[in-house]
């Protein structure tokens, strides 16, 4: 099953989500919750990134969520995804705009796939050079809760694969100790809750639209991200009710996350921090 998160699947187009510009003069499409959520995000990246390395997006959509951190993250390689080749056209509009040098052409994901296209790359560069190429993080905001749990699993399946380990011999600043993380945003539940009538009333509309849609737990993921070698490192309070849990690799991991059904209650191994921004 594939993650169709621009378009199949079930899931509605960006194009149904977000208002155009004048398309007379360029491609790029606008949703209102990413340019308002931008600036909070990037607050949070600035200290939970490392300096340097490839961080891999996962659903970019519009772009602008790349197109405003790339320049910001001068250290950062930042690699936009998204399952659905319609969207590449706003966001290589906006990716013209931010005139990044650090920032890449999009390329095509399914989080569902085996293997990702970074890991054909790691492959191939392994082959060549003897050294493997592997992300320092990865980064999906609005994506797990209008996507099939599945595609919730593959993710994590993917990122534990993926993250570059932490420090290590080759470590070069105390911030080097800051790769192999996974930071998601947006609306969670927190122990089988919700945080606010607000998401319980946008869950619903979700589970209306789709079954196979909602607000996931935090612990629920969090358990799932252990089988992919991902533990729980920190959770930030977002404005308007959302929250950024960021996951840190470990040394030694499952090839995949437990294909097992959302859980709705119970707490998970470990006690994660928890901050304001």
């Amino acid at each position: 099953m594939g993650c169709g998160l621009s378009g199949g699947a079930g899931v509605p187009t960006f194009k149904a989500m977000t208002t155009p510009f004048d398309e007379t003069e360029d491609r790029r499409r606008f949703a209102e919750s990413s340019e308002r959520n931008k600036g909070p995000i990037l607050d949070v990246l600035k200290r939970v990134l490392p300096e340097q390395g490839l961080v891999l997006e996962i659903g970019s959509g519009t772009g602008q969520h790349a197109a405003h951190f790339a320049p910001r993250l001068p250290g950062i390689i930042w690699q936009p995804t998204d399952p659905d080749p319609e969207s590449f056209a706003s966001i290589d509009a906006w990716a013209q705009e931010a005139g990044a040098p650090n920032l890449r052409r999009p390329v095509v994901l399914d989080v569902t796939e085996a293997v990702w296209p970074i890991e054909q790359e790691a492959g191939t560069a392994e082959r060549r050079t003897g050294k493997q190429q592997v992300a320092a993080a990865v980064f999906s905001a609005n994506m797990i809760h209008i996507a099939p749990w599945d595609c919730c699993l593959g993710l994590l399946a993917g990122a534990g694969r993926i993250l570059a380990a932490r420090g290590g011999e080759d470590r070069r600043s105390d911030r080097d100790e800051r790769r192999g993380v996974l930071v998601l945003y947006g609306p969670f539940k927190r122990h089988g809750r919700h945080t606010a009538p607000s998401n319980e009333s946008f869950d619903e509309s979700l589970r209306a639209r789709d079954p196979a849609w909602g607000v996931r737990d935090l612990d629920a993921v969090a358990d799932a991200a252990a089988g992919a070698g991902l533990a729980l490192a920190e959770t930030v309070e977002m404005p308007a009710n959302n929250l950024i849990a960021a996951f840190r690799r470990r040394g030694h991991h499952r090839s995949a996350a437990r294909p097992h059904p959302e859980r709705a209650e119970g707490p998970v191994e470990g006690e994660a921090r928890s901050r304001r921004p």
